[in-house]
This record gives structure tokens, sequence and C-alpha cells, in this order.
């Protein structure tokens, strides 16, 4: 037996990941966690672009704060890339919440953005303004809804895999862009012209204030919905245990449907300000890659909208610095992306620290004495 425990001591790692109790996590160690990891990632990128361009850290780093504040038009294009991809984390994040894993974002944007344009074109000159904008807004809202309601129905009822249902309906979306831009372009060129006079009211004189308004206030609207609704309650226990939800009478096919449909009507939103708010017209790439990296700033703010502000903040403020870095150093992008890559990586990291404890093996310990 005595030989036994000896082995058994022996085999004992070192060390072991322990999942920590998340009601014991205080806000400041949260708080020194991730400030160390940010430290960690600039000291570490800084010594890459030492190495790789040649250049001053401090020098580079100026750089990307010059290129996102440096002047007035760059903060408002900043509050507007901010605006647009909170505005798209803000409607995957319900269904995300529910574990319904939501990756056609993209594609409910852009047909939003499609159905908004179509208004544009072909109605712009029969109708008031006052009205014109109220079916815009219809439209865009409705086509987003739609979208996100056909993967929804197969999810509930014949549990179809969410993931690639979604993902698949990107891809069709973008070939209904591209037909309707060969269709109805007449020279040929793919691109349509931009319809400013039937776009969204300019306030202030600022072309994006209105975006960044309607974005806060719908920010405000997603927290309070999910936190302190009963719709949110039930978002909550599906997510955690579809078995439980229907233990308690919460009606599972149900709440899946119509959180997709508000995750849909929110992508509407957003599909309404791209293409009514900001380019006036659509492409193929109007949306730009922002259904994917909603996805990112959903689960780095944990599904709270009020953290998603800043999580949207920060990867708006990396990429426009590495815009900003490339041109000012003449430095090839691919370095900027790996400093932003980087910055990242340490960021996503160091929420392991704040989920899992390293613990020492006693036993171990005093095997080794």
């Amino acid at each position: 037996m005595e030989n036994m425990a000896k082995s058994e001591k022996k085999n004992t790692p070192l060390l072991h990941i322990v999942k920590r109790d998340q009601g014991t996590v205080t806000w400041y160690y949260k708080l020194i966690v991730r400030a160390v990891a940010i430290l960690a990632a600039i000291l570490v990128s800084g010594i890459l672009i030492t190495i790789l361009a040649k250049a001053n850290p401090i020098e580079v780093y100026g750089s990307m704060v010059d290129g996102v504040f440096g002047s007035s038009r760059r903060i408002w294009n900043m509050l507007q890339g901010v605006a647009m991809l909170l505005c798209v984390s803000l409607a995957v994040t319900p269904a995300f919440k529910m574990k319904f894993w939501n990756i056609g974002a993209e594609g409910q944007v852009l047909i939003s953005g499609l159905a908004c344009v179509a208004t544009m074109m072909f109605l712009g000159d029969t109708m008031p303004t006052a009205l014109l904008l109220v079916v815009m807004t219809v439209v865009s809202v409705l086509a987003g809804m739609i979208w996100a309601l056909l993967p929804a129905l197969f999810k509930a009822y014949w549990n179809t895999n969410e993931t690639l249902f979604t993902l698949m309906m990107n891809y069709v979306a973008t070939q209904l862009v591209a037909w309707f831009l060969k269709a109805f372009v007449k020279n040929g060129s793919g691109v349509l012209t931009p319809m400013p006079e039937y776009g969204l009211p300019v306030i202030g004189g600022k072309a994006y204030l209105l975006n960044v308004l309607l974005v806060a206030v719908l920010t405000i609207a997603v927290y309070v919905y999910l936190r302190y609704s009963k719709h949110g309650y039930e978002i909550s226990v599906v997510g955690e245990s579809e078995n439980t939800a229907r233990y308690i009478g919460i009606n599972v096919k149900k709440v899946v449907v119509r959180t997709m449909l508000i995750s849909g009507a929110i992508c509407g939103i957003a599909g309404l300000l791209l293409v009514g708010g900001t380019n006036h017209t659509i492409s193929t790439t109007t949306v730009g890659g922002r259904g994917f990296t909603a996805i990112m700033v959903s689960w780095l703010a944990k599904f709270n909208p009020l953290y998603m502000v800043l999580t949207s903040f920060l990867l708006i403020f990396l990429e426009m610095g590495s815009q900003q870095i490339s041109t000012d150093f003449r430095i090839s992008s691919s370095i900027a992306d790996i400093v932003t890559g980087i910055i990242l990586l340490f960021i996503i990291g160091c929420e392991f620290f704040l989920q899992y404890r390293v613990v020492v093996s006693k036993n171990r310990k005093e095997n080794v004495k």
C-alpha cells in the first residue's frame, strides 16, 4: 500500500487547472489582469516593431493614436466605425446568449441593405421624403427578419445545424446583390451610383451623427431587454439548458424564433444605416466583414451590450491605427496586422486567467521534499 501511495504521488501532476468560482472574482482583479495583458501586448509588439520595421515603437503607437484622433474627420470616421460594428454585434448577441450560433449576420445586414437600396432606386421619385424614409426602414427591417427567420424555423422544428445554415445564407445574399447590380446597373460597370438625395437626414451638419445616436439608443434598449425583461430571462434559461427551460414551462421553439426575429430586425437597422445613412449605394462588400468581427466583439464583452461599446472601439482603433502606421512608416501592412493580432491575442488570452486558476499539487510538493 505504501508503494502504491508513493506511485500515486509520483504520477500526480505538479500543476493542474481549476475553474474559478466567478462569484469570487472581484472587479479589480479583472481590471488588473486585463491591464497587465494590454501592457504585455504593447511590450511584445514594440519589440517586434523594432526588429522587423526598424522603427521607434513609441512613435509607432503615437501614429496609431493620431490615425484615430488626429483630426475631427478621423474622429467621426472612428465613431461611425464603432457604431456600425456595435450595431451588428448587438444583433448577434441575443442569439449567441441563447447558444444559437448565428454566423449569418453578414448576409442578414447585406440583404437588408439590398432591400433599402432597391427602395431608394425604384420608389425614390414616387413619394415624399418622409414616407420614403418610413418605407426604407420597414423594408430593411423586414428583409433582415425574413433572412433570420428561415434558419430559426429549421432549427426550432427540425433541429438543423444553424451554424452551417446561417453561413450558407451569407453567400446567397452576396450573390443576390451581385445579380441586382448586374441586372440594374445599365453601364455594365457593376457599380451603383450613390443616391444621397434619398438617404437618411443629416443632423447638425455631421454625416454620421444620426447613425451614432441611433446605435447608442439601440445599445441601451438591448441591454435593458436582455437584463431586465422576461424575454431576456427566457433567452438566458434556454442558453443554459433547453431541458430546464422546457421543465419550467418555457416554449423553446417560440423563444428561438422570436430571438432570431429580433436579431434579424437589428441587422435590418444596420443595413439601413450602412446603405441609407452612410454609403447611399450597395456592393457585395458593403458590410465589410462586420458580421464576423461582431462575433469577436460579442464574445469579448461576455454578451454585455455596454461592454461591447469598449470592445468595438478597441477593434476599430486597431484597424484605423494599423492603416495609419502603414502609411506613416511605409511598412508592410502585414506588420501592422501582426501587431493587431498580438494585441488581440493577449487580450483574449487573459480571459483564461479570469476563468481558471493554476494550482500547485500539494502531494507532488511533499513528494519532491
